[in-house]
């Protein structure tokens, strides 16, 4: 598999990012933000630092919803990966959102996914129109 074949509305999509090197998550067209059930940013790809202006040195090992992204810290996003720990359930939602943190509003599609089975759980940010 190649970072190629990888689209944001793929089947299946954390188990495949959980394969990739983070040179292929790097080559994506899309944001990547892999956290751990600590919440904390283990992975996040070169598009997502440059479209939010964050690098990947200041948001690795910071907490997603509170340091990195307080503004996905609401009933839409944490919440709904909280309830799929909570259940042991598998979390694959897509939704239309606007971003507001450090930049003008962004309209995006973000992908939450998350398996009990999985090394982590991801949002995923796409800002192309779908």
């Amino acid at each position: 598999m190649t970072s190629s074949t990888i689209t944001f509305g793929m089947p299946d999509l954390a188990a495949r990012l959980d394969q990739c090197s983070p040179e292929e998550l790097d080559s994506l067209d899309f944001g990547v933000i892999g956290f751990g059930a600590d919440t904390n940013v283990a992975l996040y790809n070169t598009f997502e630092s440059q479209a939010a202006g964050l690098s990947q040195q200041r948001v690795i090992g910071q907490p997603l919803f509170t340091n990195v992204a307080p503004c996905l810290n609401n009933f839409m996003v944490a919440q709904r990966f909280e309830d799929a720990q909570d259940d042991g359930s598998t979390l694959d939602d897509t939704i239309d959102y606007v971003l507001t943190l450090r930049m003008r509003p962004v309209k995006v599609a973000l992908r939450l996914l998350a398996s009990p089975a999985g090394s982590h759980r991801y949002v995923l940010v796409q800002r192309q129109p779908r």
